[in-house]
């Protein structure tokens, strides 16, 4: 029998245990760095294994290392832990116990597939010729990231590769999708406060409105994208945010907006960064009002890099077959903190097809009735196994 099957054996194996797992972290979602509790189910379980286990990493992260004796490299495999701050409408049985904070983008999934995965490595452990290292990561949804405080505690440490996977409601159920080159974009972030004169209503020409000067503002951005970004590449600007005013009669003194800008290239992300100021300060001045403008960088572009990219193919076509493989998918301009990983070492992240419409399970991360498809959670299992059991 060859290794990838014995893998999916034991996938299967521990594969009702993971799901419960991942259940009991749905019901108690945690947000940001204040996931204490997930950390421990974790770090818990890695130890169950003999697994060389740290915490409080990068705040709350949890590492886990297998060191074989002998080997000269070490893989990384890395977990997201962290919830959002927002209501599931579902009705599963395992629904957020919590008001306000649900797993709605799968990192339940992810931390229990990463634990399955420890299991099945440590199965085969005699079969090892690499180190494993095993990063169970908080505070993905949060700029500025977790990554980064995981890095600078040590994380990557002797690690030469490393490997993130994701669920990905736009890809079926049994199937991997995995992208050349930039596989998710640059997420930045851009707060704006317009003041004007505020006052009565009924008689507006005695103020400076900024409600109107926003609104212009809002539609003016629109065609920085249409008008200044090469159709064959890819940006988006967002108005997510708008407050103003408190009653029916008053025309208030400030406006607030929030948005984002997605981008994969450092030269677009400047011209629109430059363009929404540029576009700003001209509809204020002319209209006698005044601004502030913070603009903060997101994530860098998650970056696939070939020899990883190579290693991820031919684990993936293994498990589920090459007509099950899409390559090279289309990049996404969602955003994630694994590109400071792959900003330092080799790295590969691949998307998990959990899409079911049989299920009803057809919604993207962060809608309120995302769920996952939890068949597909063998398929990640393995992947994670293959990838460590056949690195040397």
């Amino acid at each position: 029998m060859s290794l990838t099957k014995k893998i999916l054996e034991r996938s299967k194996l521990h594969f009702d245990d993971i799901i419960a797992i991942r259940r009991d972290i749905h019901m108690h979602p945690e947000i940001g760095f204040e996931v204490q509790r997930t950390a421990g189910i974790a770090a818990s379980e890695l130890e169950k294994l003999g697994i060389t286990v740290k915490t409080d990493v990068g705040k709350t992260g949890v590492v886990g290392d297998i060191n074989v004796p002998g080997a000269r490299k070490r893989i990384a495999l890395r977990a997201d832990m962290d919830a959002l701050p927002m209501q599931e409408i579902g009705s599963p049985t395992y629904k957020s116990l919590l008001d306000g904070k649900a797993h709605m983008c799968g990192h339940d999934a992810h931390t229990a597939m990463l634990i399955g995965a420890a299991r099945i490595i440590t199965d085969f452990r005699d079969e090892l010729k690499a180190n494993v290292r095993f990063i169970f990561q908080p505070n993905e949804e949060n700029l500025p990231g977790g990554a980064p405080s995981m890095i600078a505690d040590g994380a990557l440490e002797s690690v030469d590769e490393i490997f993130g996977l994701h669920v990905w409601p736009l890809v079926e159920t049994g199937k991997f999708s995995i992208c050349k080159g930039p596989a998710l974009g640059q997420p930045d972030v851009f707060e704006i406060e317009i003041t004007g004169v505020g006052g009565h209503a009924a008689v507006p020409h005695r103020t400076v409105d900024p409600i109107v000067i926003a609104s212009q503002f809002v539609s003016t951005v629109q065609s920085i994208v249409s008008r200044n970004v090469n159709p064959l590449d890819a940006a988006v600007v967002s108005i997510t945010k708008f407050y103003a005013g408190t009653t029916h009669n008053v025309i208030p003194q400030t406006v607030r907006l929030t948005g984002t800008v997605r981008t994969f290239k450092k030269e677009i992300q400047r011209m629109i960064r430059n363009k929404l100021k540029n576009i700003l300060a001209a509809l204020t001045s002319a209209n006698e009002a005044e601004y502030t403008f913070n603009y903060i960088e997101g994530y860098p572009v998650t970056f696939n890099h070939a020899t990883s990219i190579e290693k991820a193919l031919e684990a993936t076509k293994n498990i589920v077959g090459p007509e099950k493989v899409v390559f090279p998918a289309e990049p996404v301009l969602g955003g994630e903190d694994f590109a400071y990983y792959t900003e330092k070492i080799p790295g590969c992240f691949v998307f998990l097809g959990i899409r079911n419409e049989e299920k009803d399970i057809v919604y993207m991360c962060h809608d309120p009735r995302f769920d996952v498809d939890e068949d597909a959670l063998i398929n990640w299992m393995a992947l994670h196994a293959a990838l460590a059991l056949n690195y040397e």
